[in-house]
């Protein structure tokens, strides 16, 4: 009896259902909106340091290729050289004169008409049209408020040149006086578009810019029309040489005029440079711009007329391109030009002898404030060596000095007048930059 009263209790706790324990919804929203709300943060952040990071991560996996402008450079004739062409020529003109006329040559006269005239004249401006491709308009705009509260604008125009291409921007040649002080810069092509732009580097010696437009601001459409002009060799120009002015050099853009070199071995001083100037018979405005070409569309001047003389200020001066072409590549690849502050003359054999001078580079002048002046550097010093190299005259000084980068020391030798003598002077000059 025992025995079946346990055996029916076992089999009692056997035939016990359990239950589910009842689910807790509040407890499992809290749950899941806790899990949701991490993927939101994680979300979240990984989101910022992707974008923060991805300028870098592109950088480290596809570094861009720094893309260089490189102008080639025209060598300088030496006079030797140009003594020595000059006999070779004498010598093969006195070889082909006969000295006595073996045959009577028979000259046909024809005369010209004035169609010929004018065909000739379409020729000239056809180069000009070509060249005008390459010209664009530059137009800075000063704001402020004057002294009565009143806001103004001032906007100044000139010609530039699109001088090169560098694959992500379209580098353009013009006068930094134009965009002195502007807070905004355009640029108009020669099909009226329209784009913003900003300035790359500018000389405050010669007062020259390059301005820089991205491509991605101009169409397909404008840039099928713009070319890139092409920098010629102005060694060669001579007197008589002919020339066509395009530009504005009458202050009227893309105006093309003819004419020819009046004089090609006038020389002015600048700081650390001197340069060539041509004078030209073309009439131009005081304020003119733009550049002179040859018969075939280079630029051998950049018409430049503050370093014309005051009775050249009607006709058009340009300084030599083929001496600006270092110049106009550092620019372009947003180089600063080196600084030092001296106005220069070559000391030649006929100076040194009439005035006893040591023969090498005559300092005429430093410049206020200068790293020539702190240096110790002075009016009347002769430039023996620069680093210790030989320098003869101002284009090999030069040399010396574009070779150099902003803050570079250089040891200047000079001779300094002491009594009836002359004394070796050691300085070292910290080149600078000329704003």
């Amino acid at each position: 009896m025992k025995q079946q009263r346990q055996n029916e209790q076992e089999f009692a706790f056997i035939k016990e259902k359990i239950k589910d324990k009842p689910i807790n919804k509040r407890r499992l929203l809290i749950r899941a909106g806790y899990n949701i709300l991490c993927a939101i943060i994680f979300g979240a952040v990984a989101c910022v340091v992707f974008v923060w990071l991805r300028p870098y991560l592109d950088e480290w996996l596809y570094p861009k290729k720094e893309s260089t402008i490189s102008i080639p450079k025209d060598d300088a004739p030496q006079e030797e050289e140009e003594e020595a062409e000059t006999e070779k020529r004498e010598e093969e003109q006195v070889k082909e004169s006969p000295t006595e006329p073996e045959s009577q040559t028979v000259v046909v006269q024809e005369r010209l008409e004035i169609e010929d005239y004018q065909e000739l004249q379409n020729q000239l401006y056809d180069i000009g049209k070509q060249a005008n491709k390459s010209v664009v308009t530059v137009t800075g705009v000063t704001s402020g408020i004057d002294w009565f509260d009143t806001p103004y604008e001032n906007e100044n125009s000139a010609a530039g040149i699109v001088i090169g291409n560098s694959g992500q921007e379209l580098l353009i040649l013009t006068e930094k006086k134009v965009i002195a002080d502007a807070q905004e810069i355009s640029i108009t092509f020669v099909d009226d578009t329209v784009v913003s732009a900003s300035l790359k580097k500018y000389d405050g010696n010669t007062g020259i810019a390059v301005i820089s437009v991205p491509l991605e601001g101009i169409s397909e459409e404008t840039m099928n029309q713009v070319e890139v002009a092409s920098l010629g060799n102005s060694y060669i120009v001579q007197q008589g040489t002919i020339v066509l002015a395009i530009g504005s050099p009458l202050g009227a853009n893309y105006s093309i005029l003819c004419g020819t070199i009046t004089s090609s071995n006038n020389e002015v001083s600048t700081i650390d440079k001197n340069y060539t100037i041509f004078t030209t018979d073309i009439v131009g405005s005081e304020n003119g711009s733009g550049v002179l070409i040859n018969l075939k569309g280079e630029i051998i001047g950049l018409v430049l007329q503050d370093y014309s003389s005051q009775s050249d200020r009607n006709t058009i001066t340009a300084l030599s391109v083929s001496e600006l072409k270092q110049v106009i590549e550092d620019l372009s690849n947003g180089r600063d030009v080196p600084y030092v502050g001296l106005r220069l003359s070559t000391v030649t054999d006929e100076i040194a002898k009439e005035y006893s001078i040591p023969k090498g580079v005559y300092i005429k002048s430093v410049e206020l404030d200068s790293p020539a002046m702190a240096a110790g550097l002075q009016e009347a010093d002769v430039i023996l060596t620069v680093n210790g190299e030989e320098v003869k005259t101002v284009e090999q000084y030069n040399q010396k000095i574009y070779a150099l980068n902003p803050e570079d020391p250089v040891l200047i030798t000079v001779k300094r007048q002491s009594g009836e003598e002359y004394v070796d002077l050691d300085c070292i000059v910290t080149v600078g930059v000329w704003k």
